[in-house]
C-alpha cells in the first residue's frame, strides 16, 4: 500500500518581526500529587534576524520551551507560532514537515549519522525531503564553517568542535527559518565552543538568520543580540546586548533565591 502523502502545513503570511512567538504557553506533566508544571503562562518572541539565547537555573523550563516552540514537544495550552504557523493546529505528519523544511536545529551531542561523511550529514535533511541542496549556498555554508577539506570523513576521523561545525552547516544548509541550539558547545573545549559561537553570531550578522538558543553559560550568552531570563517555568527577565558579567549578575540573582521581576 503506497505511503500516503503528508497533507500540507497551514500557514499564513507573516509580515511581523517575529519568526517565533509563544503566547500564554503551558506544559504541565504528570497529574494530581505529580503534576509539575514546567512552563507557566510564557509569553516572548523571537525576532527575525536576531540572535537570542535562554537562560535560567536548573528546572527552570528553558529546555521545555524551546523544545515546545520548535514543534520538539507538544504544549499543553497556549499558542507557539513560527512564522505563519500555529504549531498546535498540526498533526504529527505536518509538525514533521515543518521541522524539516522550516527549522534547523544543533543539540550538545551533534546528532551526526557516524556512516555518512560530513557532506552527507549536512544534505541529510534536503536528502530525506527529496531535494538537491542549493550548491552556491552550501559552498558559502561549508566555507564559512571551515569544512571544505573534511566533507569526505565520517564523524569518527573528526575533532568534536569539527563534528560540531558539520552539525551547524546541517542546521543552516536548509536556509530554515528559524534555528534553535540547545547547549551546542556544551561538549566542547572553550577555543572550539567560541569558534562555534562566533559562526552563530555571524550567520544573524551576514545572513540575517534567526537563532534562539538554550545555555547555561554566561559567556555563551554574551553572544546573543538579547537574553530572556526563565524561572519556575515563568519568564522573569530579559537583557538586551548582553555582556558574560551582566549575564552572571543577572544569574547570580537566582542563586540568592531572589527574582526580577
Amino acid at each position: 500500500m503506497p505511503m500516503q502523502a503528508a497533507a500540507p502545513v497551514p500557514a499564513r503570511p507573516s509580515t511581523d518581526s517575529a519568526a517565533a512567538r509563544a503566547t500564554g504557553l503551558c506544559k504541565v506533566h504528570g497529574h494530581g500529587e505529580t503534576r509539575v508544571v514546567a512552563l507557566d503562562e510564557v509569553s516572548v518572541e523571537f525576532e527575525r534576524g536576531r540572535f537570542t539565547a535562554i537562560m535560567g537555573p536548573s528546572g527552570s523550563g528553558k529546555s521545555t520551551l524551546m523544545h515546545c516552540m520548535a514543534g520538539l514537544d507538544r504544549a499543553t495550552a497556549g499558542s507557539a507560532r513560527i512564522g505563519g504557523t500555529e504549531l498546535t493546529d498540526l498533526n504529527d505528519r505536518q509538525l514533521t514537515r515543518l521541522r524539516r523544511d522550516s527549522v534547523g536545529f544543533v543539540f550538545q551531542a551533534f546528532n551526526l549519522l557516524p556512516t555518512l561523511t560530513a557532506l552527507e550529514n549536512i544534505t541529510l535533511p534536503s536528502a530525506i525531503a527529496g531535494r538537491r541542496p542549493d550548491p552556491a549556498w552550501l559552498e558559502t555554508v561549508v566555507a564559512a564553517v571551515g569544512l571544505s577539506g573534511r566533507l569526505g570523513h565520517r564523524p569518527a576521523q573528526l575533532s568534536g568542535g569539527q563534528q560540531q561545525r558539520v552539525a551547524v552547516a546541517r542546521a543552516l544548509a536548509s536556509r530554515p527559518e528559524i534555528v534553535f541550539a540547545d547547549e551546542p558547545t556544551g561538549n566542547l573545549d572553550s577555543r572550539s565552543g567560541a569558534e562555534i559561537l562566533g559562526f552563530l553570531r555571524e550567520s544573524v550578522r551576514q545572513w540575517g538568520q534567526s537563532v534562539v538558543m538554550v545555555t547555561h553559560d554566561p559567556a555563551a550568552a554574551a553572544y546573543a543580540d538579547r537574553v530572556v531570563f526563565l524561572a519556575d517555568g515563568r519568564l522573569t527577565d530579559e537583557l538586551t546586548a548582553p555582556t558574560a558579567e551582566g549575564v552572571l549578575d543577572r544569574m547570580r540573582r537566582y542563586d540568592t533565591g531572589a527574582r526580577t521581576s
